[in-house]
């Protein structure tokens, strides 16, 4: 079993590597002049299983490039098998046809990655669990809820606490770390009136005078986030306290938190936002690299993946 990281999260591989005591493997990954992206594979790797590592995160296009190439590479290197490792699955917001007449992207990727010659895909959180079905090859579907559930125990003692779904979407994973807390669950109703915009309509459920856990898998612009916080404020909740798998983090967001009500926001690593995040002081970021690890250790070893989370 070998690892191979790609461009987009190296601190995280690095950990994942250290973690299972192995060297990454030894590759040049460059771009020519005109950006087109150039992969090579400098050691042996005939035989192995190897796990490639690689976010679709920002620059999404020339990471998810990376990452196909990558595996091409592999493939022509006589790999014995590919687990295509996404801690960050780009692209799976369209995952279906809202309006006529637009792609489905989540499919084209998954159709792309199986293509390219991955036998498996180790992903955390994807947006959508039905794009799991969207491979004709095993997806790996691991949570971060129960990191989630551990760090809300040791950090936050107030036991007056509520989960709390921003959306009708989000209730499934909400109600998973609300059992594991053991408390309530409430949920906002949002209504989105154009693209990248969110206006919280009604709280479903008494939050007055309670700490509120907002969960989601994804946070971009920040703007449902801090509107959630601003709408549980308003109808008297004592602070909010918000988990989130992906932190994509575009344009002003860390700013927006910065400025909210939110007392604390807790990401993972499964984006690399160390520089975006140097100045900021109510925003945490968590590692998956324990879980992933342990993860391939499993594949590698044919155990169960799914016992990781009982």
């Amino acid at each position: 079993m070998k690892i191979l990281t790609g461009n987009s999260n190296k601190l995280l591989s690095e950990k994942i590597s250290k973690h299972l005591k192995t060297k990454l493997v030894n590759n040049n990954i460059k771009k020519f002049a005109d950006s087109e992206i150039y992969v090579e594979i400098n050691e042996n790797i005939r035989g192995n299983s190897i796990f490639i590592i690689q976010s679709i995160s920002s620059p999404a296009n020339d990471n998810l490039m990376e990452l196909l190439l990558c595996i091409d590479a592999l493939k022509r290197s006589s790999a014995k098998n590919i687990t295509a490792v996404i801690p960050y699955f780009g692209y799976a917001r369209q995952d279906r046809k809202v309006v006529p007449r637009t792609s489905i992207s989540a499919k084209l990727v998954s159709n792309l990655i199986t293509k390219a010659g991955a036998d498996r895909v180790v992903t955390v959180d994807l947006h959508a669990g039905q794009i799991q079905g969207f491979f004709d090859i095993p997806v790996d579907n691991l949570f971060a809820t129960p990191i989630f559930a551990r760090h809300i125990k040791k950090r936050i003692k107030n036991k007056n606490l509520i989960c709390v779904a921003p959306d009708v979407g989000g209730v499934e994973r909400t109600r998973a770390l609300a059992r594991k807390l053991d408390i309530g669950l409430s949920i906002i109703d949002k209504r989105r009136p154009a693209p990248g915009k969110s206006q919280v309509m009604s709280v479903v459920g008494n939050v007055g005078g309670k700490t509120c856990i907002i969960v989601d898998d994804i946070i971009d612009s920040g703007g449902t986030i801090v509107n959630a916080a601003d709408a549980l404020i308003k109808r008297g909740a004592k602070e909010v306290h918000v988990y989130i798998t992906h932190g994509v983090l575009s344009g002003e967001a860390v700013k927006k938190i910065k400025k909210s009500k939110i007392k604390k926001l807790i990401i993972t690593d499964s984006i690399n936002n160390y520089d975006k995040l140097k100045n900021s002081t109510n925003i945490e970021v968590l590692s998956i690299s324990n879980l992933l690890a342990e993860a391939i250790k499993r594949i590698s070893n044919s155990t169960s993946v799914s016992d990781l989370f009982k």
